[in-house]
């Protein structure tokens, strides 16, 4: 019952802020809760102080004892939801499937694949030596066994 009125506060708070999406909930048995939060363009600390405050402030403290986190996924976080995908269009992921590992710029996302571009040295089809190809390969989610975006510095 605690964790169906955190869900449903937490759900009224990101309906006022229709950028902010949840990653993830969990209420442990000791009515810790802890909120994941991502956004379409970032999240800061204003949004997780807002969301805080939105279920915090609309829990009785002499009811249920409570600790509460709000946190934001974070830069180096798995990419989860396809929401998740569709903002980092441009940025390159580091893909790993079941056969193999892929590192390349994301071009695409919806809501079945997504689409990943790179170049590639191979072997030339006529003579010695190598040379540079444009690689392009939709993967679906359901191949992706973890997804993260590189980060350069």
């Amino acid at each position: 019952m605690f964790k169906e009125k955190v869900e449903e506060l937490l759900n009224k708070a990101l309906d006022e802020r229709p950028n902010l999406f949840l990653i993830d909930l969990k209420v442990g048995a000791d009515n810790a809760i802890k909120v994941v939060i991502d956004g379409d363009e970032g999240v800061n600390l204003d949004d997780c102080i807002a969301i805080s405050r939105a279920v915090e402030h609309n829990l009785d403290r002499e009811e249920v004892d409570f600790s509460l986190e709000v946190t934001s996924a974070g830069a180096t976080a798995p990419l989860l939801l396809a929401r998740q995908y569709r903002k980092n269009i441009g940025k390159k992921l580091k893909v790993r499937t079941n056969e193999r590992e892929i590192e390349g710029n994301l071009t695409e996302a919806n809501e079945e694949h997504i689409t990943l571009e790179w170049k590639a040295r191979e072997p030339k089809p006529i003579g010695k030596g190598k040379h540079t190809v444009q690689k392009k390969e939709e993967i679906s989610f359901s191949e992706i066994r973890e997804a993260k975006v590189v980060l350069k510095f």
